[in-house]
């Protein structure tokens, strides 16, 4: 291919800290048997880390950011996929070793990139991006732990971020009982049409006591809040339920005792999206554009930008405020 110009959104720790959108060429680009051309990526956490210079999510400089992206192939290597092929790349070392997708071309190895499934656009792939795949993840691995709507209530923490909202939706869609924590009392009609069919306070999760063993309230819960939340939170789950936890933004000590897994046998269940194995990853997606897909996606967007307007909306997410998905379009 003729290199040419494009553009991307480049931080740099060389004199000072930028986070600017440049123009790259084909030969910037790392390795990888598939060449994209980016229609949509989404903003997460990860991303908003990279783009401050005390993030620890990028270690070599210049970098683009961007854990997802979606796009169509240009050009491949790999007799897998072909030019025109529409195709999802998430997890693995996109966005944080290996330049990512906030830019308007991605070259990414062939063994991290998932077909996008049928039932699914471009732009819906984003919106799901990596917090509805870790949503569905952890539902997935509860469904594996023998929980099912008739267990009972099903708690979801962060209930308005990323992996909390589309645990919500997807939970719902599913026939569960929702209820959903957040500290955030200007959401909760946000949550009520996610499908949440109880709101609670983050204080009725964990009001600043941990107990060994507290009144048995949930049958499972997904989680991805982390420390003493998820502490107090497993010391309120019902006899035989599990939790699965994906996040940390409450921190990453976990102060709890063996009381709830040894005398109720509950189980908690570690979420990982960035490694989990292809098999998995292609039956998620599939779930996704199927039995998991919530009914109005659209209603995850909380807000559409451009590459130009990222410099000034990644900081959201470290300030508590994002609700839903950020969606970057191309």
């Amino acid at each position: 291919m003729t290199v040419e110009n494009f553009q991307a959104l480049v931080v740099n720790k060389d004199h000072d800290f930028t986070v600017k959108v440049n123009n790259l060429t084909f030969e910037d680009l790392p390795q990888g048997e598939v060449l994209i051309k980016v229609s949509y990526s989404g903003i997460n956490y990860k991303d908003s880390l990279a783009s401050i210079p005390d993030g620890k999510i990028v270690t070599s400089y210049p970098f683009v950011p961007g854990i997802d992206l979606a796009g169509v192939v240009v050009s491949s290597e790999d007799p897998r996929f072909n030019e025109g092929d529409e195709v999802i790349a998430t997890s693995y070392e996109i966005g944080v070793s290996h330049f990512g997708g906030f830019s308007e071309y991605a070259r990414i190895p062939a063994k991290w990139i998932v077909p996008l499934p049928k039932g699914l656009s471009l732009k819906e792939a984003m919106v799901i991006g990596t917090a509805g795949f870790t949503a569905a993840l952890s539902i997935q691995k509860l469904e594996d732990n023998a929980i099912h709507p008739e267990k009972g209530k099903i708690l979801v923490t962060g209930a308005t971020g990323g992996v909390g909202s589309f645990a919500v939706a997807i939970l719902s869609t599913l026939g569960y009982q929702v209820e959903a924590s957040t500290g955030k009392e200007d959401e909760h009609d946000y949550l009520r049409k996610l499908g949440a069919t109880t709101i609670v306070n983050r204080e009725e999760v964990f009001d600043g006591k941990i107990r060994a063993l507290g009144k048995q309230k949930w049958a499972a819960a997904v989680d991805s809040v982390g420390g003493e939340p998820l502490a107090s939170l497993l010391s309120q789950i019902q006899y035989g339920g599990a939790v699965a936890s994906s996040g940390l933004t409450a921190g990453t000590q976990l102060p709890t005792s063996v009381f709830p897994f040894i005398l109720r046998g509950v189980n908690l269940l570690g979420i990982d999206s960035v490694y989990c194995p292809m098999d998995i990853r292609l039956k998620i997606w599939d779930r996704l554009a199927t039995d998991f897909k919530p009914a109005n996606i659209a209603n995850f967007i909380q807000r559409e930008v451009t590459l130009q307007q990222l410099p000034d909306v990644l900081p959201v997410l470290l300030k508590g405020q994002a609700r839903g998905r950020f969606l970057v379009t191309m």
